[in-house]
């Protein structure tokens, strides 16, 4: 692998975003497209909505619950192996599910293995951009994460033309060709090492439990060394650890509690969107082009708000971008159920994929301020992990609540509040962090002011009596450390 002291901002990470761009079509705009295929698999299996909608939530689901699988494959063996892997896993899903029978082999081969062959490409791949760019990681994650938005607008409607000339079998035993494409994207991805990374992975070597002997070779080897040489099981706890450390960080556990209701909020509509604009008298053309206007103003999204996050009046207040963006589509959510027609679903289209792009591009650059760039494979991988149960859940509840009232209306508010408590929950945390911080200057300065200290060798003086006991070991701490210099 390549050797830099610090991302290269460019040369072959460009080729990088051109993979994780065509990582995101056959990943995530394949899945958008599976909702085209709800209205099909209900007629032809005769089923209801919720058990129809447990389709797309086993691929979503999987997808995300397997995302630390993927992160693990790309640490430790090779992101090109993990890429490659996960489209022959993807495609072998989709072409069996072109011969199902049942909704149950549907859960299995387009839910299961699908979702675990996504999983294997998608965090890696977002985590490889990462590596490559600091200075224009969002503009870079902007074009990288367009692929869904671009995908979408171009699927939606092919799906929709390959399920009436070929049937939905033929139609997915296509989209399994396609998904082939997922090798090629693992091909692009040639692995880097930054000073970062070398300077926090050898830190295991200087504990007392690994032999001399083997601290050598280990020092020779390459980062896949763990899983090459036998080593003592401290060794793989404390390096285990080391991956995931990240979990106790406070700012990174607000951020994972806040993925919950956003991924609750935001999975439904995928799901229910076409099947709602045809049951307010939308045609499936006109509702499959609603998905595509959705698509390509995800785009927009995508890289309009990574550009602007990288400008340096904006590039401070990622989160606050971050949480408007999700507030915003959760106010969409819950505008929806008085759109009822195909002129009003327009613009809620425009709306709600402009800012699903916005905060789906910014969700990578906002972990990695929250952990850093060496922890930011595990840390995705932990991120989309939690977007699984959300997801698995919130469609078939979704379908249940139409089931049970005969409306979208339900539906469609819980998902609003959902992702608005979301949004809320941030920034009351940051607000809360920002508080702390004035709070704890303020006292600095206070503190600045009462006191003038003399220093007698390694001893503190206070003018004023209003130092504690720490304070007073801390100052005398201090002043030892400064006359030993």
């Amino acid at each position: 692998s390549a050797r830099h002291a610090r991302p290269p901002d460019g040369g072959w990470g460009w080729m990088i975003v051109a993979g994780c761009f065509l990582v995101t079509i056959c990943t995530r705009a394949v899945t958008r497209c599976i909702s085209i295929f709800f209205v099909e698999f209900q007629a032809y299996f005769g089923q209801d909505y919720a058990r129809t909608a447990w389709i797309h939530s086993i691929v979503d689901c999987a997808t995300m619950l397997c995302a630390p699988l993927g992160s693990l494959i790309s640490n430790h063996v090779s992101c090109q192996v993990g890429i490659m892997l996960g489209g022959l896993l993807a495609s072998t899903g989709l072409i069996l599910s072109s011969f199902a029978t049942s909704l149950e082999h549907l859960y299995l081969s387009l839910g299961v293995l699908t979702g675990l062959g996504f999983a294997l490409c998608y965090s890696p791949a977002i985590a490889m951009v990462g590596k490559y760019f600091n200075k224009r990681k969002a503009l870079a994650y902007g074009i990288a994460m367009s692929g869904s938005g671009i995908g979408t607008f171009i699927l939606a409607p092919v799906v929709q033309l390959l399920i009436e000339h070929f049937s939905w079998r033929g139609a997915l035993l296509i989209l399994g060709g396609f998904v082939l494409n997922l090798c090629v994207c693992g091909a692009l991805m040639r692995p880097i090492a930054l000073k970062e990374d070398r300077r926090n992975a050898p830190e295991f070597l200087e504990h007392d439990y690994v032999p001399e002997a083997q601290k050598r070779d280990l020092k020779r080897l390459s980062i896949c060394s763990p899983l090459i040489k036998a080593w003592s099981h401290e060794c793989l706890c404390y390096c285990s650890w080391k991956e995931y450390d990240f979990l106790l960080v406070p700012g990174f556990m607000v951020l994972a509690v806040s993925v919950l209701f956003m991924a609750y909020g935001c999975s439904p509509l995928f799901v229910y969107l076409v099947p709602y604009a045809l049951s307010v008298g939308v045609s499936h053309h006109q509702a499959a082009f609603l998905m595509s206007i959705l698509g390509v103003i995800d785009i927009i999204g995508n890289i309009t708000f990574g550009w602007l996050t990288d400008r340096r009046c904006l590039k401070k207040h990622r989160h606050f971008c971050y949480l408007f963006a999700v507030g915003m589509d959760g106010l969409c959510c819950l505008f929806l159920p008085v759109l009822q027609n195909f002129p009003l679903l327009v613009p809620f289209s425009f709306t709600f994929g402009y800012f699903d792009g916005a905060y789906v591009t910014l969700i990578p650059v906002v972990t990695a301020d929250v952990v850093g760039t060496s922890s930011l494979s595990s840390a995705l991988g932990v991120v989309y992990f939690l977007h699984a149960i959300p997801y698995l859940v919130s469609p078939p509840v979704a379908g249940w609540l139409v089931d049970t009232t005969g409306s979208y209306t339900a539906s469609f508010l819980l998902c609003g509040f959902s992702m608005i408590f979301s949004s809320v929950l941030l920034f009351l945390a940051r607000l809360a962090k920002k508080l702390k911080r004035t709070h704890l200057q303020s006292l600095t300065n206070d503190t600045g002011t009462k006191q003038h200290i003399w220093t007698n060798g390694a001893i503190a003086y206070s003018v004023t009596a209003e130092l504690d006991q720490k304070d007073a070991e801390f100052l005398a701490v201090e002043t030892n450390s400064y006359s030993n210099r």
